[in-house]
């Protein structure tokens, strides 16, 4: 049996445009087929801001991190949920046998309130730790999880968490062979940092 883990950052334009969407997954599901076993990690700031505009309320950020209030966090995880289940949709239609899952399921992603600069950004979350036996079954059963980045803290409160952050962390934590970035926001690797082992 394959063990080699290739965890996918999923965000950007490969999210938005339906042709990169279908070459995206199309290349998904030839690395399965070569051997890999994936772990899809999605963001969703384009669909997030649409929502939040919708709504009537302003979006603010700080460093690239949105100021999350309570309504804020709300919609967020509604876009988020809604864009977990259309790429469980899109994958299982191109042959790829996946869950979708938050950070929440599992107690997946624990996480403790993040401040910028000392300023309090609200719902917004640092990680402090990956369980990884969630993700465990699923993959030893052949599905790929599919990881919306909302995570829990100590008293169960939830808060939105970079996607970034969430690939690189889970990548770590399950000791991924590699770990790639499909986003539309250039020079985010230009000096990576982290060590996978």
């Amino acid at each position: 049996m394959n063990d080699k883990i290739m965890v996918v950052k999923y965000g950007g334009s490969a999210m938005v445009d339906n042709d990169i969407k279908e070459s995206v997954i199309d290349d998904l599901v030839k690395l399965k087929h070569s051997g890999y076993k994936l772990i899809i990690v999605h963001g969703g700031g384009n669909e997030i801001n649409n929502w939040v505009k919708k709504l009537g309320i302003t979006n603010k950020f700080i460093n690239g991190l949105r100021i999350t209030d309570e309504k804020t966090m709300e919609v967020a995880e509604m876009a988020l949920s809604k864009i977990n289940k259309e790429l469980v949709q899109i994958t299982e239609k191109s042959g790829l046998r996946s869950v979708g899952i938050s950070g929440k399921d599992g107690s997946t992603i624990k996480v403790e309130k993040r401040y910028e600069n000392n300023m309090d950004i609200g719902y917004v979350g640092k990680i402090k730790s990956i369980e990884t036996s969630l993700m465990n079954v699923l993959l030893d059963n052949d599905y790929t999880p599919i990881i919306s980045p909302i995570g829990i803290d100590d008293n169960y409160v939830q808060y939105n968490i970079n996607a970034d952050d969430v690939a690189c962390s889970v990548a770590k934590a399950v000791k991924a062979d590699k770990l790639v970035f499909l986003t539309g926001i250039q020079g985010v690797c230009k000096t990576p940092t982290i060590r996978l082992h």
